[in-house]
């Protein structure tokens, strides 16, 4: 199944796009004034945006509602500098199809990347790449046991005691025993109290621990 491509442009803009449609192995969408964006959300995998209808009210509407989306903006020299997006990745026109379909297809594969890379934990977002955890405007660096221990935590459905933390994080090491289990808590505890001021987010009862 094609990639889905949303097009904001004007109509020389798409104009030029509709003559390349059988170049570009993905599926264009032009967005008109009287466009549902609401029916297309979901099919959306990236955006091309035509610095000539950028900053229109009714285009940056539709814009608004797509939530976590990948963006190409796509533009011109004299592209006004008013618009902010999530991503803003840029090609400057005139450009080589070559370079467009390239430029396109590295950002999708990039997008994947950071997604698969990314796991959201309550309302804690874990970068498995930068090996961070963070909150709003807030991060802290985590390690990679950490990280296991966090996503293994949180996706258990009942509290984990020690010895099972221990076989599925450290896989029975010989130098890891149970204290060293209490220690990475404590040592993860300290840190997300005094970034985040949470003191709640690794709970610990007679059962084991949990998140």
């Amino acid at each position: 199944m094609k990639n889905s491509l949303l097009i904001f442009g004007s109509q020389n803009f798409n104009n030029s796009f509709n003559e390349i449609k059988g170049y570009l192995n993905y599926s264009l969408i032009f967005f008109k004034k009287d466009t549902s964006i609401e029916s297309l959300i979901s099919s959306i995998s990236i955006l091309l945006i035509d610095g000539d209808v950028c900053n229109e009210s009714y285009v940056l509407d539709a814009i608004s509602k797509i939530k976590n989306k990948p963006l190409l903006l796509l533009n011109k020299s004299d592209f006004s500098s008013g618009c902010e997006f999530t991503y803003n990745k840029k090609i400057f026109l005139p450009a080589k199809l070559t370079e467009i379909s390239d430029k396109i297809t590295n950002l999708l594969t990039s997008i994947k990347f950071n997604k698969n890379s990314s796991i959201k934990v309550k309302e804690y977002i874990i970068d498995k790449n930068k090996r961070i955890l963070k909150k709003d405007k807030l991060s802290i660096v985590v390690t990679e046991k950490e990280i296991q221990l966090i996503v293994l935590l949180f996706n258990s459905l009942s509290p984990l005691n020690k010895n099972m933390i221990l076989k599925k994080v450290w896989n029975y090491s010989t130098d890891a025993d149970t204290h060293t289990i209490e220690t990475h808590i404590y040592r993860l505890r300290k840190k997300i109290l005094k970034t985040f001021n949470d003191d709640s987010f690794i709970v610990n009862t007679k059962t084991g621990y949990s998140i």
